[in-house]
């Protein structure tokens, strides 16, 4: 079988797994193909290389295409998001000082108590705080932002946002640039692990079913490549479903240790995996069942609601008109590609494309091809719901 060489950019994140174990575990190459991951050192870079042609495909945070569709933040680009990479997988954490505050003021950081976490942080919050968040355009910052104002913050008005490169976050807080940060693991565990920040809580606490990260195409590439788009996904669902099914998690932990991936210490890169987090300079643990997900409840089905969901975040807090601002986030999330490329493959494929995000009960039977999709958990911190048929 020929082999076709696809150039697929990643950001060294635990949640870009499912392109690390698409390649080494063969999934590619039973598609035909191989994938050149090329390690980006940010996200604007990687962004900018999606766009202008360097990569045919990327791992992607999931607001940056629909905020390329809006014309928000310099690269207009028409990317297209094929399919969910991750669910959840992100920690809030902070520095020393302030966790020191927060213990003395008698907090106990339960890492999945996100109304208990944020009244805290606000109760020690002696001045404006300096975030750290990877790029504007994340779940990062749009998690934090919904978290801190439900909190009693209102965010982002009332702190300061800094853009630091994931793997640089840990040198951030030991700097002092930043007080706080939200990042991707394992970046908030290298913070713990030289000493110099805490974790506060799970990314999941806010929001029990966010988007991470999608696998993203030019959508110009996609529509003259079905082919290829149609392997590619495959490839990287076949590496997601080997994710989920568990008990490879210290196989994936040992492929992303290596230097041309995370390059860390596979213990520390396996506590995503296992949900079991080392909060602390001291070795507490906490435990986070479902820290981060890659397939189960329909974890790669992109939702178009949840391209919805980001939009009227970014819509309220730019004043963007709500409803043209979901219509036009709606067509980044491609359920037209996914149903056509994985249907065959074994996906299960949701009777809709749409749903109420924040209001779904662990273990929700959902309309399907095949009668047999379980929904996860999917809860907003606060009980709210996002409604994606009514703009207002």
């Amino acid at each position: 079988m020929s082999v076709t060489r696809l150039s697929v950019a990643f950001i060294p994140l635990t949640d870009a797994a499912p392109l690390i174990i698409a390649e080494e575990m063969g999934f590619a190459r039973e598609e035909g193909l191989s994938l050149d991951l090329v390690r980006a050192p940010s996200w604007s870079s990687l962004r900018d290389m999606l766009a202008f042609g360097r990569v045919e495909a990327a791992h992607l945070l999931s607001p940056v295409p629909v905020a390329m569709a809006l014309g928000i933040g310099g690269v207009a680009s028409p990317i297209s998001a094929l399919m969910v990479l991750s669910v959840n997988g992100n920690v809030v954490g902070v520095s020393r000082a302030l966790a020191e505050r927060l213990r003395a003021a008698g907090h106990g950081f339960d890492i999945t108590d996100a109304a208990g976490a944020g009244r805290a942080l606000v109760a020690v919050a002696e001045e404006r705080l300096t975030i750290g968040v990877p790029f504007p355009f994340s779940m990062h910052a749009e998690l934090l932002y919904y978290w801190l104002s439900a909190s009693g913050l209102p965010a982002p008005q009332s702190i300061e946002i800094k853009t630091v490169p994931p793997p640089l976050m840990a040198e951030a807080i030991a700097a002092g640039e930043i007080d706080a940060f939200c990042v991707g693991e394992p970046w908030g565990s290298k913070s713990v692990e030289n000493g110099v920040g805490a974790i506060l809580l799970a990314g999941r606490a806010i929001w029990s079913f966010a988007p991470e990260k999608v696998l993203a195409a030019r959508t110009s590439w996609a529509a003259d490549e079905p082919d290829l788009t149609a392997r590619l996904m495959r490839a990287v669902w076949k590496a997601c479903r080997w994710l989920g099914q568990g008990g490879g998690e210290t196989t994936a932990a040992e492929m992303l240790a290596r230097p041309d991936y995370l390059d860390l210490a596979p213990h520390v890169i396996d506590r995503a995996f296992t949900g079991r987090l080392i909060i602390n300079e001291r070795g507490e643990a906490r435990d986070c069942p479902g820290f981060i997900e890659f397939f189960e409840g329909a974890a790669t089905f992109p939702w178009k609601s949840q391209a919805a969901w980001i939009a009227a975040q970014m819509a309220a807090r730019l004043g963007l008109e709500r409803g043209a601002t979901m219509d036009q986030a709606r067509g980044v999330f491609r359920t037209d590609l996914y149903r056509r490329h994985l249907g065959h493959a074994g996906a299960l494929l949701p009777g809709a494309s749409e749903k109420i995000e924040g209001g779904i009960a662990p273990g929700t039977a959902a309309a399907s091809d095949t009668g047999r999709l379980i929904l996860g958990e999917n809860q907003f911190f606060d009980g709210r719901v996002f409604d994606p048929f009514h703009a207002e």
